[in-house]
Parts: structure tokens; C-alpha cells; sequence
């Protein structure tokens, strides 16, 4: 097992020392109190890398339709009843916000596959993989490698162009939320100051250009996420977690107890846990919302919608998914009003036929659950 970045606030550059950040925030007149504030309204529905993550060996071609994390995926998605869409950004070597989950990026030439580290790219080599924006270029071949260790092409139905963190905010629909995911390397060890610099050159651009878009940001970096909580006050912080579902170096990503830890620790918002380690512990549920902290899962099974609606019953507030018309749709079934639902004894039978599950039923299940799932 490689060792896995650890850095302790405590030993950071003194962070009262950070104009830049402080300055343009307090330039937008934003509120200071905000995330502290922050509460979910309903049960939230977010779109996983815009409109679906991509799995090219997949038989769905749900997996396939649209190129994940591009302005096409973003505004896609937006068509459906979503709240937030997630996606992934990494900073390039000369200091710009990209979007793109791969840690390496891939590419074929004379029959030989190259990987390059996205975060050794300047912005420029960065943009010139895949589809191009300029009429007539072509950009180079992507490719991705699938977990039994294959290369496949990068193609999915409807192709878009890589994108920045600031070509988001300015190209998508502006009501739509940003769940921005800090994305590091898990084999990468991070010095204090750069880790410090990758995330003021991030808040940077948010700043700049979120405006009034709702943002949350999320990371599986335990120290990044009490940095950049402790850097800014005006938007919520989650700590990403697979529940237990992977054993890390780092302890504190390794159960839900832990991730609660490093929430109260920090002044963290909430976690955002793989759902298997949800169903796997689901008395952890009552002791996190306790602790006044949000909890939204991601994962396949949130492409059920009978798991949803389970989460919803959990008091769960949301969930990160691919199907996003699918599942979009069940949730505006689950919250709608019974009186919505029912007028002039008309769709009685529509309420009745959706997903339900009684007190006693769902005690059963809570108890069923963890034996169902293996990781």
C-alpha cells in the first residue's frame, strides 16, 4: 500500500496571511456566515460528472451518451430537476482549474499508448486532447484504461471538448449548483505549500466567477478539506469517504466514525460516503445528523431507485447519481405533496403504485441490508 498524503493544519504557512483570497472575497460582498448557515432544503439530486459518469465497457448506453465532466454533460444535465452537478478539478502545471477525473491522461501514437500526469500539463497540452473547439482541428486520440488493466478509446455518443473550472461557470446554466470536487492524487505525497497554493489558485476562480451559483465543495483529502474550510467561510465543505469500502494508510478515510471526526475537527458541513458503506452501517446515519452534519452518498446503487428512495426514508438529504432523468424523476415522486397528488380522487392509484415502505418494513431492511452487502 503506498503511503498516502498526510499533512497537519497545524504545521501550515500562517493562513491569516492570504490577501488574495480574503480580499476578493470580502470585494464580492458575500456572506461570511454562509456555509456555517448552510442547510439542505429537501433531498437533493446530483449529477454525477453533469449528466453521468462514463463507462465505455458498459452495455448501457447510458454510460456512452455524452462525454462526462464537458459543458455538453453540464448543461445536459440541467434539463432535468437537479440541484447540484459534480465534477472534478485538477490544477495544471502552469496554475489553471481544470475539469477532468483521470489523474493521467492518455493518448495513443504510432501504436503505443502515453499516459501524462493532467497536473504536469500546462493548460494548452491539456486542451489538446480530444475534440477541439476551433472548426476543423483535431485534437489527439483519448483513451482510457478499464480496471482489468485495458486501453479503450475514450468514445461515447456525443463527444464535447475538455474544459476549465472558470469556461464552467461562465458557460453553464447559472441556477444550476457546483459540487466541485477537489481531486488529488492518492499516490501522491503533497507538500504544505503546494497544497496550499493549489487550492488559493481553485478559490481564486470561484470568487472571481460564482457569482450567486450555489457551491459546495468535496474532497477525499482530509487535510484539504479542513484547509479549505479554514481558507473561506462562504461555501459548505464535504469530506468525501468510501465508508471502509478501501483500506487507506491514512485512517481517517477509512470509516464513517472517522469521517465524522475529521467534519467536527475541521467545521466541516458534512460527508459524502459511498452508499455500500451507508447500507453496510446504517446506524451511523442517527450519529451524523446528531452532529448536525449533511450526509449525501454516491455510488451505482444510486442508479436504483428503490435505493434512493430507501436513503430518503433514512433521512438521508441526497444523493450524487449517473441516470439523472431517472432518478430525478423518482425523487419528485417520493417529496411531491400528497395534495399534488391527489385531486378530485384522481391519482389515488398513482400514489399508491409509488415506491412505499412501511415503519416495520423498513426496520427490516435496515437490518438486511448490511448482510446484502459485501465490499
Amino acid at each position: 500500500m503506498a503511503l498516502k498524503t498526510i499533512l497537519h493544519l497545524s504545521n501550515l504557512p500562517n493562513l491569516d496571511h492570504v490577501p488574495e483570497i480574503y480580499s476578493t472575497c470580502f470585494s464580492k460582498g458575500l456572506d461570511l456566515n454562509r456555509a456555517s448557515s448552510f442547510r439542505i432544503p429537501k433531498f437533493m439530486v446530483i449529477g454525477h460528472r453533469g449528466h453521468g459518469m462514463n463507462i465505455l465497457q458498459s452495455s448501457d448506453s447510458r454510460m456512452k451518451a455524452i462525454k462526462e465532466n464537458s459543458i455538453l454533460s453540464f448543461n445536459s444535465a440541467a434539463k432535468f430537476p437537479l440541484d447540484f452537478i459534480e465534477f472534478d478539478v485538477q490544477v495544471t502545471k502552469d496554475d489553471c482549474p481544470v475539469i477532468f477525473h483521470d489523474d493521467f491522461i492518455l493518448t495513443e501514437e504510432n501504436g503505443t499508448i502515453f499516459e501524462k500526469k493532467v497536473t504536469e500539463l500546462c493548460l494548452a497540452e491539456f486542451l489538446c486532447y480530444g475534440p477541439q473547439k476551433e472548426a476543423g482541428k483535431e485534437g489527439k486520440c483519448l483513451y482510457r484504461k478499464t480496471k482489468d488493466g485495458k486501453f479503450v478509446k475514450w468514445n461515447v455518443e456525443t463527444d464535447d471538448s475538455l474544459c476549465t473550472l472558470q469556461d464552467a461557470f461562465q458557460n453553464v446554466e447559472p441556477s444550476l449548483g457546483f459540487n466541485i470536487e477537489l481531486k488529488f492524487d492518492d499516490f501522491a505525497v503533497y507538500q504544505q505549500d503546494h497544497l496550499l497554493h493549489i487550492l488559493q489558485v481553485i478559490l481564486q476562480v470561484v470568487f472571481e466567477f460564482a457569482r450567486d451559483r450555489p457551491i459546495i465543495f468535496s474532497t477525499f483529502q482530509p487535510d484539504a478539506a479542513q484547509l479549505v474550510r479554514k481558507l473561506q467561510n462562504n461555501y459548505p465543505v464535504y469530506f468525501l469517504t468510501e465508508g471502509g469500502a478501501s483500506i487507506y494508510y491514512d485512517v481517517r478515510r477509512n470509516s464513517l466514525g472517522e469521517a465524522m471526526k475529521v467534519c467536527l475537527e475541521g467545521g466541516l458541513q458534512g460527508i459524502v460516503s459511498e452508499i455500500k458503506g451507508v447500507f453496510k452501517d446504517p446506524g451511523a446515519v442517527p450519529k451524523i445528523k446528531d452532529s448536525n452534519l449533511s450526509l449525501l452518498t454516491y455510488g451505482k446503487l444510486n442508479n436504483v431507485p428503490e435505493a434512493v428512495h430507501m436513503q430518503y426514508l433514512m433521512g438521508i438529504d441526497g444523493v450524487i447519481v449517473d441516470f439523472v432523468e431517472e432518478i430525478s424523476q423518482t425523487v419528485d415522486d417520493m417529496i411531491k405533496p400528497a395534495k399534488e397528488m391527489t385531486t378530485e380522487g384522481k391519482g389515488e392509484s398513482e400514489a399508491n403504485s409509488k415506491l412505499q415502505f412501511s415503519q416495520k418494513e423498513l426496520s427490516f431492511l435496515l437490518k438486511l441490508i448490511p448482510e446484502l452487502i459485501q465490499f
